[in-house]
């Protein structure tokens, strides 16, 4: 296997660990739980889950399955957005869903890692990424961006609850 193949794997071991931990400890969670802060200044599960979501819609959905950039971030980070359990277990999961799906279709195919997807488009207004980005930086950039707040999700999961059941 030639590295842009070992690359791909080892999105894939990333991103299916990054899902299964984090589904874990939401469904350890009860339903305010996802809606608690920290502190005032701080975001919620559901916050943190909009915002995987909003990222993911943003810098891959849109690319890779060709539907409208719906995204407003804004939204994401307000103090009174609401979400059930159920909705951030499937945020979650859809998230991390649309990652795999790419990267496995692109095991076939693996010189796709250097196509620049967003070269067509209007200049970017986000600045993780810009219109020379190929997937191979979108794909660095998810994987360092999404870890930082499903890392928040499993800190204030065990602010909540203690110590969380874990199984493989």
């Amino acid at each position: 296997m030639e590295l842009s193949g070992k690359l791909i794997e080892s999105f894939l071991w990333k991103f299916r660990a990054e899902k299964k931990w984090t589904l874990q400890a939401i469904e350890q969670l009860s339903e305010e739980d996802i809606l608690w802060r920290p502190t005032a200044a701080s975001n919620s599960i559901a916050n943190l889950v909009a915002h995987i979501w909003g990222t993911v819609h943003q810098r891959v959905e849109i690319i890779f399955f060709d539907v409208p950039d719906t995204r407003n971030r804004e939204k994401e980070f307000e103090k009174g957005l609401v979400m059930t359990k159920e909705q951030a277990l499937d945020l979650i999961g859809k998230s991390f869903d649309i990652i795999i799906h790419v990267l496995e279709r692109m095991k076939s195919k693996p010189d796709t890692l250097l196509d620049q997807p967003y070269a067509s488009m209007e200049p970017l207004t986000y600045s993780a990424l810009s219109n020379q980005s190929t997937v191979l930086d979108v794909m660095m950039q998810m994987v360092n961006h999404l870890p930082f707040h499903t890392g928040q999700i499993v800190y204030i999961a065990k602010m909540r609850v203690g110590d969380l059941q874990w199984h493989n």
